[in-house]
């Protein structure tokens, strides 16, 4: 079954206003997208020629509390900026029905970026994190599906410290979000 966002059309904040509204985060979310830097010119370049195309428009559900959405959305604001791809934040708390339509491993996870065309069809999304940084919450869910086993919770917190390890201090990873989306928006 196609998901359809039309309805959400213009019930979103655009990326400023969003920045402008953060409580949490905002400092260290500048930080991260005054770092961001082209890996390629091959991927910028691609980028830029998707200025052409009006036929897409990018929704992400996300909130200001979630590491993640620092450290990837300021490359995805980058590239949707350069690719003139329309963009409205959907803040988590606000959109619930819309996040429960796309979550990963059966949980909210965010930030989760989303692709339709005119008509509001999701065409792909992206998210929470580049598939690399993924790997250990995938693996996770997967050996540690009792919340109440008595090894949880210094399993998730072992889990959360490969995360941020395979994240790293440098900006290495925006290359793969770059990578990531690059490969989604082929396909589209």
């Amino acid at each position: 079954m196609t998901i359809n966002l039309a309805l959400k059309l213009g019930t979103g904040k655009s990326p400023q206003q969003f920045i402008d509204g953060m409580s949490k985060n905002q400092e260290q979310f500048l930080q991260w997208q005054q770092r961001f830097a082209w890996s390629s010119a091959d991927d910028q370049q691609f980028f830029e020629a998707l200025q052409s195309r009006a036929d897409l428009h990018c929704y992400i559900l996300m909130a200001d509390w979630c590491g993640d959405v620092v450290r990837n959305i300021p490359v995805v604001f980058q590239l949707m900026e350069t690719s003139a791809i329309p963009v409205e934040v959907l803040v988590m708390e606000e959109h619930l029905e819309t996040m429960d339509q796309f979550l990963t491993l059966g949980g909210r996870s965010i930030p989760v970026v989303i692709f339709t065309n005119t008509a509001g069809d999701v065409l792909g999304k992206w998210g929470p994190r580049p598939a690399y940084i993924q790997e250990p919450m995938v693996a996770f869910k997967q050996n540690n599906p009792d919340r109440e086993a008595a090894d949880y919770a210094t399993n998730l917190t072992e889990t959360r410290a490969e995360i941020m390890r395979r994240y790293g201090e440098d900006t290495a990873y925006q290359a793969d979000i770059v990578r990531e989306i690059r490969s989604l928006l082929v396909t589209i």
